[in-house]
């Protein structure tokens, strides 16, 4: 007697594990490029610890950004057409997206590149969605 608890988690439960989860990605991409990156520097001592730790706060800080922004923006949006599919994600990832390169301040990388990165990235997103969601269907 399995009972489905995905309809009811809160979407707030939902952004909290996300972020938390994005930050602890973060943290470890940050773990592991701030060694590489101050090494390519030539960084060494105090110079070269404080380079990492600062290397690892902001990618975990901006991962969890990222995933919070899409986690409202999917929690919103679900919100708003009632509906939870696809479609809601595919948004969620365009507005984080967009929101994510604002920061930039670059309108034109903003624009152009962060557009393309957020198609490619979307559609890869959407299709091992869909394969896992297809495959759990053949298993259970």
């Amino acid at each position: 007697m399995e009972e489905d608890f995905s309809d009811s988690v809160p979407c707030s439960s939902l952004a909290v594990d996300s972020v938390l989860r994005m930050s602890s990605a973060g943290v470890i991409w940050g773990s592991c490029f701030g060694p590489f990156d101050a090494k390519r520097q030539g960084l060494s001592g105090g110079v070269r610890a404080s380079f990492i730790v600062k290397t690892v706060g902001r990618c975990g800080f901006a991962c969890g950004l990222f995933a919070a922004m899409f986690s409202f923006a999917h929690c919103g949006i679900q919100r708003y057409r009632r509906q939870k599919d696809w479609v809601n994600s595919f948004a969620a990832g365009a507005i984080a997206g967009a929101a994510f390169g604002a920061g930039t301040r670059n309108w034109k990388q903003v624009a152009e590149e962060e557009t393309l990165k957020l198609f490619c990235a979307q559609s890869v997103c959407v299709s091992v969605c869909l394969s896992v969601f297809n495959w759990s269907k053949v298993i259970g």
